[in-house]
């Protein structure tokens, strides 16, 4: 009987600490999951986004130089559309995934947005239609991308 009183106290002493570290383990588990769905639905939706560049190929979105002058008023609205569309996309990003203090997968995942907000920002096009789409969009933001267009696509401080 000793033996089995014994027994139970072994398994209580080392039983709870090692749910509880089984507890935190699983906890950060799925958080990590989470993150990674969201990172992953993100990108499928700027896949779409350059999808819907591809289909507009004639808007020359992807010129790092200023389009032509000769854009009609149908093509300049799609354009400032497309532009707005993408903002907005970066914008998500921004508030979903940016904190002063990343570490590890998540500043990983945080500076591939980064990239791509960097490489639109070398844009002329992109660079001198930002500012009237950013009215009203969320401040900080605003500040982090407007900082990134001022260098030109530069990493942002």
């Amino acid at each position: 009987m000793f033996w089995l009183e014994a027994l139970s106290y072994v398994v209580t002493i080392l039983g709870f600490p090692t749910a509880i570290l089984v507890f935190v383990y699983e906890q950060r588990r799925r958080n990590a999951n989470e993150e990674n769905e969201i990172h992953r639905q993100l990108s499928a939706e700027y896949d779409d986004f350059l999808k819907l560049v591809l289909d507009n190929s004639d808007l020359l979105l992807l010129r790092r130089a200023q389009s032509p002058a000769n854009l009609s008023e149908e093509q300049l609205e799609r354009r400032d559309i497309i532009f707005r569309m993408l903002v907005s996309l970066f914008e998500k990003a921004y508030i979903i995934l940016y904190d002063d203090n990343l570490s590890g997968d998540a500043k990983r995942r945080w500076l591939s947005w980064e990239d791509d907000m960097q490489d639109w920002c070398r844009k002329e096009d992109f660079r001198n239609a930002l500012p009237a789409m950013l009215v009203g969009e969320d401040d900080a933001f605003s500040q982090h991308i407007i900082a990134i267009a001022d260098n030109r696509g530069a990493v942002a401080g």
